[in-house]
Parts: C-alpha cells; sequence; structure tokens
C-alpha cells in the first residue's frame, strides 16, 4: 500500500511539473521574451513611465478653432551634444525650446530655452532640416500665418532666414510639410501644405498648397509655385514610391471640406524634374480615395523593397501596399488583414469611432520587427466620435500582422493627442516617446525596456545610423538604409515629413533581436549603393559616403 501511495504521490507530483511547465510555455507564446520575436511568440511590449513634470517640460499646444488641427513636435540636436532637443507648437501661445539635459540611461530632464526666435506665436507645428548644409539643424516652423525658417546657429540658438533664403512666409494656415533634394541640387526643394484660406475663414475654403523649388543661383528659394487645388491639407510626404529616384509627393486631405460636387481626394503629385508638377489620375493608375486625412508614416512593411503608406484618419485609417508592382501607384489597403485598423478605441470610448493624427513606423522593443504609434484624440468635442480615445502602440507581430499593446507598455491617456515623436532621449538604445496634446501638458514617456524606473531592464540589442555625405544635402535624405541582422533584412528610407506637423532628424533606429552584429549599406540618394560594413551592434554610428568604414556617433 505503502509502495502503491507513492507511486501516486509521485505522479502527481509529475503532472504538476509538467502543467506547470505548459503554463510557462503559453505564458512565453503570448508574452515572448524581451529582445526577440522567437518563432511564433508574440514581441514583448516595453514599460513606459511618464516623466515630462519631473523632467522639468511644461507645456500644452492651446487655442480656439484655428487650432484644433496642428499641434507637433520637432526631435533634433541643437547643441552637438548627441541628445536630441525638442521643439514644441503652442498654438495660440509661445512655442517653446526645450534642452536636452538627460543622462544616458538614466530619467530624462530638459531645460527650458527662452528666446524671441524660438518663442513664436501661432505655431502648428515644426520640422527640422540642415537647409544650408553647414551640420546644423535648422527648423521649418508651420504657422497660423507667415511661415518661418530659423537658421541654426549652434548652442540651440537661430536667427530669422526668410530674407536670407528668399522664402515667402505667406500668411496662410499652413499644417504640412515635406522636403527633398533634386540630384545635383545644391539646395532643397520644400512643400508647404495648407488648410482653410486665411483671407475669409467663414467661407471654409481650402488654400492652394504650395512649392518652393530653389533659384537659378542655387543658394535660396524662388518664388513659390502653387499645387492647386488644394484640399485643406493635413500631412504631405516626398517618397520613392517606384524606387525609381524621382521622390513624388503625397498629400493626405481633410474630407470634411470636400466639395458638394465630388471633387477631393487623396493625392500624389508626379515630380519630374524640369518639368511642372502634375497629379496623377486614374489613367496613371491612381486610385481614387477620400479620407479624412491627418498624418502618413512609410515604411517597407511587406519586405518587397517598396515603402508602404499608413493613412490616419477619423475611424477610417488606412495601410497601402502597391497592389500591382511599382509599374503603377495602384494601391490596395491591407489594414485589416494586418490588424492595423485601429479604428475604434481600445479602451476610453469603445463603442465610438476614433480620431487618428500623427503616425510613425519604429522599433520600440527592439526584436527587429515594426511597430507603429498612432496619436489619437476628438477633434475637440464632436459627439459621434470617441470622447476617450487613448494612443495606440501596435507591436508588429512574426506573421506580419500588428497587436495592440499600450495597455501593457502603460501609455494609456485620455488626452486629446495631436503630433508626436518615438526618438531616443537618454541614449540607451530604447525609444522614447514625446506627445503634443490639446489643452493638456505634453506627455513624455521614458523607455523602460523591461525594467523599472529605477532600474531599466535591457531590450534587444540595436543599432542607430546616420548617413552623412559632404557638400550639399549633408544629411542624405532621400537615401535608403539596409541593415542585415542574422536572416532579416531591414530597409528603410530615409524622408523629411509626414505624420502630423512633426518631425525627427537624427539617428535612423534599428532593433536586432538578440544579434551581437550586423551589416549596414546606404543607397545614397543619387542612386549610388555603397559597400556593405560590419558594425556591432548597441552604437549608434555614422556612414560618411566614401569612408572606408563606419564609426561611432560622438
Amino acid at each position: 500500500m505503502a509502495a502503491m501511495r507513492d507511486r501516486r504521490i509521485l505522479v502527481l507530483v509529475t503532472l504538476v511539473a509538467v502543467a506547470a511547465l505548459a503554463v510557462i510555455g503559453v505564458w512565453a507564446v503570448v508574452v515572448g521574451s524581451p529582445g526577440g520575436s522567437g518563432g511564433d511568440a508574440q514581441p514583448f511590449a516595453p514599460r513606459y513611465v511618464e516623466e515630462a513634470e519631473t523632467a522639468g517640460v511644461a507645456h500644452a499646444y492651446t487655442g480656439d478653432f484655428e487650432f484644433f488641427v496642428g499641434g507637433g513636435v520637432a526631435a533634433f540636436d541643437c547643441n552637438s551634444d548627441g541628445l536630441l532637443d525638442l521643439y514644441l507648437a503652442g498654438g495660440s501661445g509661445p512655442a517653446s525650446l526645450f534642452v536636452n539635459r538627460s543622462s544616458a540611461g538614466g530619467e530624462l530632464s530638459f531645460e527650458r530655452r527662452a528666446a524671441a526666435q524660438t518663442d513664436l506665436s501661432s505655431v502648428t507645428g515644426a520640422y527640422p532640416l540642415d537647409i544650408d548644409s553647414d551640420g546644423i539643424a535648422d527648423v521649418v516652423v508651420l504657422r497660423r500665418g507667415a511661415n518661418q525658417l530659423l537658421r541654426g546657429l549652434g548652442d540651440c540658438t537661430f536667427e530669422p532666414a526668410n530674407d536670407r533664403w528668399s522664402f515667402d512666409g505667406g500668411n496662410d494656415w499652413s499644417t504640412a510639410f515635406s522636403a527633398r533634394w533634386e540630384t545635383g541640387s545644391e539646395w532643397p526643394t520644400i512643400a508647404i501644405g495648407n488648410y482653410l484660406s486665411s483671407t475669409d475663414l467663414n467661407a471654409l475654403a481650402c488654400a492652394d498648397n504650395q512649392l518652393f523649388a530653389p533659384d537659378a543661383a542655387g543658394a535660396a528659394f524662388a518664388p513659390p509655385v502653387a499645387l492647386s487645388p488644394g484640399w485643406c491639407t493635413l500631412s504631405m510626404l516626398f517618397t520613392d514610391w517606384d524606387r525609381s529616384g524621382r521622390r513624388d509627393l503625397r498629400v493626405s486631405n481633410d474630407r470634411h471640406y470636400y466639395s458638394e460636387t465630388g471633387d477631393g481626394a487623396e493625392q500624389l503629385w508626379r515630380m519630374e524634374s524640369g518639368t511642372a508638377p502634375r497629379q496623377y489620375t486614374e489613367a496613371d493608375g491612381w486610385r481614387r480615395l477620400r479620407l479624412w486625412g491627418m498624418g502618413i508614416a512609410s515604411h517597407d512593411v511587406t519586405g518587397d523593397g517598396y515603402p508602404d503608406y499608413f493613412l490616419t484618419s477619423q475611424a477610417d485609417n488606412k495601410l497601402q501596399v502597391l497592389a500591382e508592382g511599382p509599374a503603377l501607384p495602384r494601391y490596395e489597403d491591407v489594414a485589416l488583414r494586418r490588424g492595423a485598423i485601429a479604428t475604434r478605441p481600445y479602451a476610453g470610448d469603445t463603442s465610438l469611432p476614433a480620431t487618428a493624427w500623427h503616425d510613425q513606423f519604429e522599433d520600440v522593443n527592439n526584436d527587429g520587427l515594426i511597430d507603429l504609434f498612432i496619436a489619437k484624440g476628438n477633434v475637440e468635442a464632436m459627439p459621434d466620435y470617441a470622447t476617450h480615445d487613448p494612443n495606440n502602440l501596435m507591436l508588429g507581430q512574426p506573421d506580419g500582422t500588428f497587436r495592440e499593446a499600450a495597455v501593457e507598455a502603460g501609455i494609456v491617456d485620455f488626452a486629446r493627442a495631436r503630433g508626436a515623436a518615438l526618438v531616443d532621449l537618454n541614449l540607451d538604445g530604447m525609444l522614447d516617446l514625446v506627445v503634443v496634446n490639446r489643452i493638456e501638458n505634453v506627455r513624455l514617456y521614458r523607455n523602460l525596456g523591461t525594467g523599472t524606473a529605477d532600474q531599466p531592464g535591457r531590450l534587444g540589442t540595436w543599432l542607430q545610423v546616420r548617413p552623412q555625405q559632404q557638400g550639399a544635402n549633408r544629411d542624405a535624405v532621400g537615401a535608403w538604409i539596409e541593415v542585415r541582422a542574422g536572416d532579416r533584412t531591414q530597409l528603410r528610407e530615409l524622408t523629411v515629413g509626414g505624420g502630423h506637423v512633426s518631425g525627427s532628424l537624427g539617428p535612423v533606429h534599428f532593433g536586432l533581436g538578440t544579434t551581437a552584429r550586423a551589416e549596414v549599406r546606404v543607397t545614397w540618394p543619387d542612386g549610388e549603393i555603397g559597400p556593405w560594413h560590419t558594425v556591432s551592434a548597441d552604437q549608434r554610428v555614422i556612414v560618411e559616403r566614401g569612408a572606408p568604414a563606419p564609426v561611432p556617433l560622438p
């Protein structure tokens, strides 16, 4: 009897152990492991902590009707210390420049830098861009009123440069921006997207967008060319959609102001060198699409070598991929089957449609799979749309789909978000998050990886790459960066624009999963393909055109 009892106990213990291992296995499949996707395991969500108040960042985007849209942030290094600083739109209040004083890997810390040149009123958004290619970032400031170019002087000081660079700031309500360099040009071509006409806001008429090309001397801007018709643009992006090197202009518009006769839609402008811009039509393969378009994010989600586009809207977000290859600009929407629709809140007013603004593809958990952030918030008080409408953090899965992880990450918030930036603010290789809100204070989230505020935990390995070339277009806008790690190759187009009135200028971030080394190469804006370079993981590197090897970013 005793022997039988002992055997029963042994069997019972064995069954309990097997069950425990099964539970652990299920947990691993559900949660995944830090730093890698691990076959069929779901990627691990990083943990975030909100630190705006302790970091010294007090700022809100305020104002009435003229500032219901807009509310952006520019993230860039304005004093060459390696840390990204923040320029925040203020709407009816002043814009604010915050200089980054964070310690490497530590808590976030910023210092407000007051100056007449940057404390501008009526600012809707901003994009950093080294316009004169002197190695110091400049800023394109979008406003309700005259737009302003700020020339960077170093040490986070700036001077107005509209007159210096023959830039007509106009007097419109500007809400979108993008830039490119034509091959061989010393000066950029920039596009400004405008909302309602400033001549009579009561008429609710959309203003034309504007294209500023280099003048004959090539060191300033020629008078602007109208991109007409405009349909109240809220996002635009120069992008090489067919890998031809041409870089056409995508434009996302607010359907609310389309005409009753059926005019108005998303636009793609062909930008052929030496010829006037023209819109692609259905005869060219461009399919008519009507959205409450608010943001554009691009990434090669499908891995076919061409950029795909996420378009934010009210309850009708799209993930567009080429339907028939690069011969035609014909796109199909795969948001539903990829799990990236995000049309209703996952918390709060879950029965009402959501309102999406800034969008950005980045790898927030360093597993080598691209993720997607979407800023959400009611326009103001639209009763048919969610008031409690939290931001999305959608993690890329090994099968190419996305899953919501904002709750796990700790970023659920019901403020009315607008612009945002996913960037590494404390040089620890983990992407932090800045979100600009209407009326309420900015949210500043530090990425803790798998740990806590006191002891951050490591995610996967990573690499941050900054291409550079001598002469014009020093930051190689329009380049393509490839990173190979293990059996995965990632491809990023280096663009300026898109999102919702928010942009960043700094190293491009790649998660590497668990690999300790990677290979990187750059296809430069003129099409020249550089060599593959082998680099160690967990570092920031400069890939200088023509240099024998990348060098660590100082």
